[in-house]
């Protein structure tokens, strides 16, 4: 194996998708949450491990007042309550208000159902989203956010990996701001 050429086109795959990153997303994203009580972060997988770091950026970095669900005795107690496809969701009716906080919820796929059931109560109730997801351009997660990015590609690490960027891009930007 190359592995010059390799690291090559993988770095050269996530520039490329970075570069397809709408900056006025980003403007309206930092611009939402700080309007907001406390952010909070939602994911499955690697997204739920994005969404906890990416939380204490906002809180140490940025002095943005955050939180995830990534609790295990949460997810297993609201999971086996409600089933899994609604945990999020019943833990978003426990722990947010629904007036004064922001939700940021991220799934590779746009499809977790768990996921998307979260999505579907905060536009019920008017909850402000925003969204990250990749994979399919017409995934259902799109369809929720006040803010919506998605990321081009069927690749998992990809599509984690300018997720991640992007959030901790909006810390940086945020904690700019706040210097």
């Amino acid at each position: 194996m190359d592995y010059k050429n390799f690291f090559k086109n993988y770095r050269d795959s996530i520039y490329g998708l970075l570069n397809d990153v709408d900056t006025d997303q980003l403007e309206k994203s930092v611009n939402l949450i700080t309007n907001k009580n406390v952010v909070f972060i939602a994911g499955n997988g690697g997204s739920a491990s994005i969404a906890s770091h990416v939380s204490v950026d906002f809180l140490k970095a940025a002095k943005i007042k955050s939180s995830t669900f990534n609790n295990s005795n949460l997810i297993t107690c609201f999971a086996n309550d409600y089933g899994y496809e609604n945990w999020i969701k019943e833990a978003i009716k426990s722990n947010c208000s629904i007036e004064n906080d922001l939700m940021i919820l991220i799934s590779s796929s746009g499809k977790s159902k768990n996921i998307i059931n979260a999505a579907k109560y905060c536009k019920e109730n008017n909850m402000k989203l925003i969204t990250l997801s990749g994979f399919d351009k017409d995934n259902d997660l799109r369809s929720y956010g006040d803010v919506n990015f998605y990321v081009s590609s069927n690749d998992y690490n990809f599509v984690e990996m300018t997720h991640h960027i992007i959030l901790v891009s909006i810390v940086d930007i945020l904690s700019k701001k706040n210097i």
